[in-house]
C-alpha cells in the first residue's frame, strides 16, 4: 500500500517549512522520492535537525529568487500571507500551489483508509496511541502527528498497511483556503474527542467552531465508523445533527455511553482502569497518567474494536504506552518533579493538574501558566483560566506574549488572573518576566513538590532553566 515512487520526482518547494506540519510533510514527500527544498525566518531545533537528517536545504527568508530554479509545486504553510514574496512570485509565475493537508492528501491519501483525529482537547495523544496501536497490532499504519510522539519513531511515517492516521486540526488551512485543514483529510473513520470554543483569532463563537466540526462529519461515509466523546455536550449536538451512526465514550461509568471508564485507579504503578465496551471488558495499564489520557485511550480502543483491531494488541499497546512530549511530561525528577505540558484551554489545565495530583497525591502542586496562544492572550477566558489554575497550591502568571498586538481592553491580565486564583485558596502571582518565575521556584520550591510548566509555546525557555535547578536534578 506504499505509494509508489513517481514516474519523475517533482521539484517542490515549502514555504514555511520550520513547522511541525511542513516538516512531517517534507520527510513524506523525501520518502516518496519527491525532490523537496524550503525556506523559513527561521527554523530551530528539533525541527532544524530533522530537516538536516533529511537532506532538505532551507532558505533564510523569504524572497522570490528561492523559487529558481522554478520548482514544479510550492506548498504554502498557513502562517504566509498573500503578500509574501514567494506566494506573491508563485502566483505571477504560474507555478502550481498547494497548502499543506492539500499536498498530504494529494499525496500520502489516495488508495488508504484515513482515520482522523478531532477536537478541542486530547487529539494529539489519542492520534499517537491510535498510531501506536494499529503498529502493535502489525498494521503498518501510516500517520502525521502534530506533536512528538516518545514512542514512535518520529511525527510521521507513510505506512505500508490500509490505515492512515491522522490528527485533524480545525485551524484555518491558508491564506486562500480559511476552512479547518481536516476536511482535506478524505475521512474515513474520525474520533471525536470534545468540541468547545477555542482559536478566538479565527472563531466568533461556540457556533461557528461546531459549523467546522459538523462539515468534517457532512464529508464522513455513511458506513465509516465515528467515535465521539459524550463527556462533551456540544460535541454530541454535533454528532446528532449529523444523525451520522456511531459510538460514544465516556469517562464516566454511569453516564450511559457505549464505551466507559470504570474502576480506574492511578499511582506509581501507572494507570489503571477498565474499558467497558458493548459485550466486552478491557483491562488496560498504562504509563500515562490521568482521567483525560484514560479518555483519549478509551476513544481509540472504541475505533479500532470497530476496525477489527484484537484486544490484546490494545492492551499491549497500552503498556508500552508513553504518550507525547510536552503532554504532561515529567522532564526533571529529583526531590521535586517537573512536568511540561502543552495545556493552555481552561478545560486541559483543570485536567492536567487533576491528573497530577491523581499520580502524586499529597504533593505540593505549582502550576506556571504562559498566555501565549491566540487565544488565552485575549480576555475570552479570562476568569476560567484563574479559575482552572486555582486547582494547584501555588500559581505563577506570567507575562501574556507579544502583548504590543493586543489593545489593553482586549488582552489577558496576568494580574486579575492571580488575584482571581489567589481568592479561591491558591497562593498566586504575576510574574513581570519569566526570570522572575524561575526565581520564584528557586527559592520556594521544596522536597517532594510537583511543578508543571504550562504552555504552547517555548515559554521564554522557562522549563529549560527549571531543569538546571538542583532540586530537580
Amino acid at each position: 500500500m506504499t505509494a509508489a515512487a513517481p514516474d519523475r520526482p517533482l521539484r517542490i518547494h515549502l514555504t514555511a517549512i520550520g513547522g511541525v506540519g511542513m516538516v512531517a510533510l517534507a520527510g513524506l514527500l523525501r520518502e516518496i522520492g519527491h525532490e523537496v527544498r524550503g525556506s523559513d525566518l527561521e527554523v530551530y531545533p528539533p525541527a532544524s535537525d530533522e530537516l538536516a537528517r533529511l537532506g532538505v536545504p532551507v532558505a533564510r527568508g523569504y524572497r522570490a529568487e528561492n523559487l529558481e530554479p522554478r520548482p514544479d509545486l510550492v506548498v504554502i504553510g498557513n502562517a504566509i500571507t498573500a503578500v509574501n514574496p514567494e506566494a506573491v512570485a508563485a502566483r505571477i509565475g504560474g507555478i502550481p500551489t498547494l497548502s499543506m493537508p492539500e499536498a498530504l492528501a494529494r499525496f500520502c491519501l489516495d488508495g488508504r483508509v484515513p482515520l482522523v483525529v478531532a477536537g478541542t482537547h486530547g487529539k494529539t495523544t489519542s492520534t499517537t496511541f491510535l498510531a501506536w496501536t494499529l503498529r502493535t497490532a502489525g498494521r503498518d499504519p501510516g500517520w502525521w502527528i502534530g506533536g512528538a510522539p516518545i514512542d514512535l519513531p518520529r511525527g510521521y511515517a507513510l505506512g505500508g498497511g490500509r490505515e492512515f492516521a491522522i490528527e485533524g486540526d480545525e485551524y484555518d488551512t491558508a491564506y486562500f483556503d480559511k476552512g479547518p485543514k481536516f476536511l482535506h483529510y478524505r475521512p474515513r473513520g474520525v474520533i471525536l474527542t470534545a468540541v468547545e470554543f477555542d482559536h478566538a483569532d479565527i472563531y466568533r463563537d461556540l457556533a461557528h467552531v461546531q459549523s467546522s466540526f459538523a462539515s468534517l462529519l457532512g464529508i464522513l461515509p455513511a458506513d465509516a465508523p465515528l467515535a465521539a466523546c459524550a463527556d462533551f455536550p456540544h460535541a454530541m449536538e454535533v454528532v446528532r445533527a449529523s444523525g451520522h451512526a456511531h459510538v460514544s465514550f465516556s469517562d464516566r461509568a454511569d453516564g450511559g455511553a457505549d464505551w466507559r471508564i470504570e474502576d480506574l485507579s492511578d499511582g506509581p504503578g501507572g494507570l489503571r482502569f477498565t474499558a467497558a465496551g458493548p459485550g466486552e471488558r478491557i483491562e488496560l495499564v498504562t504509563p500515562v497518567l490521568g482521567v483525560m489520557n484514560a479518555r483519549n485511550l478509551l476513544g481509540v480502543t472504541a475505533l479500532v474494536r470497530a476496525l477489527g483491531v484484537p484486544a490484546d494488541a490494545i492492551r499491549e499497546a497500552a503498556a508500552t504506552f508513553h504518550g507525547v512530549r510536552r503532554r504532561q511530561q515529567v522532564v526533571a525528577a529529583g526531590k521535586a518533579t517537573l512536568i511540561d505540558d502543552f495545556a493552555h484551554h481552561p478545560t486541559a489545565i483543570v485536567a492536567s493538574i487533576e491528573a497530577i495530583r491523581s499520580r502524586y497525591p499529597g504533593a505540593r502542586v505549582w502550576a506556571l501558566f504562559d498566555p501565549r496562544s491566540n487565544t488565552t492572550r485575549r480576555k475570552v477566558f479570562q476568569d476560567p483560566i484563574a479559575d482552572a489554575l486555582a486547582g494547584a497550591d501555588r500559581v505563577i502568571v506570567g507575562p501574556v506574549h507579544d502583548p504590543g498586538k493586543l489593545a489593553e481592553s482586549e488582552r489577558f491580565s496576568p494580574q486579575e488572573a492571580a488575584a482571581r486564583a489567589g481568592s479561591k485558596g491558591a497562593v498566586a502571582e504575576a510574574a513581570a518576566d519569566h526570570a522572575a518565575i524561575v526565581a520564584a521556584v528557586e527559592s520556594g520550591a521544596r522536597e517532594g513538590d510537583v511543578v508543571v510548566a504550562l504552555s504552547n509555546g517555548a515559554f521564554g525557555g522557562v522549563v529549560a532553566k527549571l531543569r538546571e535547578l538542583a532540586i530537580f536534578g
